[in-house]
C-alpha cells in the first residue's frame, strides 16, 4: 500500500510541476507517511521530482525555443550556483532544526501558490527590473529551492513575468527547465551527504518522469485553477498537521 501511494503520488507530483507547479506537496507527506524522516524525505522527494521536470521541460521543447528574453546559460548558471548553496544548507541543519522549521516552510509555500499569481500580478504592474535584478532575485528563489523547494514555481514564473515575459506555455517550460536543474545540481549534494533514501527514491523517480512528460501535454487541456486548488488543499493540510500533530 505504501509502494503504492509512493508510484501514486510521485506520477501526480511529475504532472503537476508541469502544470501549475506545488508536486513537492505530495511527494513529500508520502515520504512522510511511509516513516522518511522529514530531512530525508524533503532530499528524497527532491531526488524524485527532479528527473521528472527535465522530462516535462523537453515536452515544453518547441515553447523553450520562442524564448528570446532570456539568456539561458546565465539564467541556468545562477540557478545551479544557489541550488548547490541551499542544499548544502540543508545537510548543515540539524534533523531537530528542520522539523522544528517546516511547519513554517510549508506555510510560506502553501501561502506562496495560494496568493503568487496576485502578487506577481501586482508587481508586474508596479516595478520594472533589468535583467541584472533578475539573475539576483533568481539566485535567492535557486537557494530556497535548494533547501525546500515548496513554491519555487510560483516564485520563477513571477520573476520571468516582472522580467516580462507573457507566453505562458514558455514560461512554464522554463520554470520546470531551471527547476529540473536546480534540482540535479542539489541531488548531488543530497547523494554525498548521504541524506536520500533510495528505495523509495528509486520508486517516485520512475513515477514522477512519466508524470512529468504527461503533464506537459496535460498542461494544454485541463484548466489549472482546478489543479492549482488541490495543491493548495495539501498544502493547507499538511501545514495544519505539522503544526498540531507534529508539535
Amino acid at each position: 500500500m505504501l509502494t503504492l501511494l509512493l508510484i501514486v503520488s510521485a506520477f501526480f507530483a511529475g504532472a503537476l510541476n508541469a502544470v501549475a507547479g506545488g508536486g513537492s506537496f505530495l511527494t513529500f507527506p508520502a515520504l512522510i507517511l511511509a516513516g522518511v524522516p522529514p530531512l530525508n524525505a524533503n532530499a528524497t522527494s527532491t531526488v524524485a521530482v527532479a528527473p521528472g521536470a527535465l522530462a516535462s521541460a523537453y515536452g515544453y521543447r518547441r515553447e523553450l525555443g520562442k524564448i528570446k528574453e532570456v539568456h539561458l546559460p546565465s539564467f541556468l548558471g545562477v540557478s545551479l550556483i544557489g541550488g548547490l548553496i541551499g542544499a548544502l544548507a540543508l545537510l548543515w541543519t540539524p534533523e531537530r532544526t528542520f522539523e522544528a522549521i517546516v511547519p513554517w516552510l510549508l506555510l510560506f509555500a502553501t501561502v506562496l501558490f495560494a496568493f503568487g499569481p496576485k502578487v506577481s500580478a501586482w508587481i508586474r504592474r508596479t516595478v520594472t527590473v533589468g535583467y541584472s535584478s533578475v539573475l539576483v532575485t533568481q539566485f535567492f528563489i535557486a537557494v530556497y529551492g535548494g533547501y525546500f523547494g515548496g513554491g519555487i514555481g510560483i516564485l520563477i514564473l513571477a520573476t520571468l513575468g516582472v522580467f516580462g515575459l507573457t507566453d505562458l506555455h514558455a514560461m512554464n517550460g522554463l520554470k520546470t527547465l531551471v527547476s529540473g536543474c536546480l534540482n540535479a545540481v542539489a541531488v548531488i549534494a543530497f547523494v554525498f551527504g548521504g541524506a536520500v533514501y533510495w528505495t523509495e527514491a528509486l520508486i517516485m523517480l520512475v513515477a514522477a518522469v512519466a508524470g512529468g512528460y504527461a503533464g506537459a501535454s496535460i498542461a494544454r487541456r485541463i484548466p489549472p485553477p482546478i489543479l492549482r486548488k488541490f495543491v493548495i488543499a495539501v498544502g493547507v493540510a499538511m501545514t495544519v498537521y505539522f503544526f498540531l500533530v507534529k508539535a
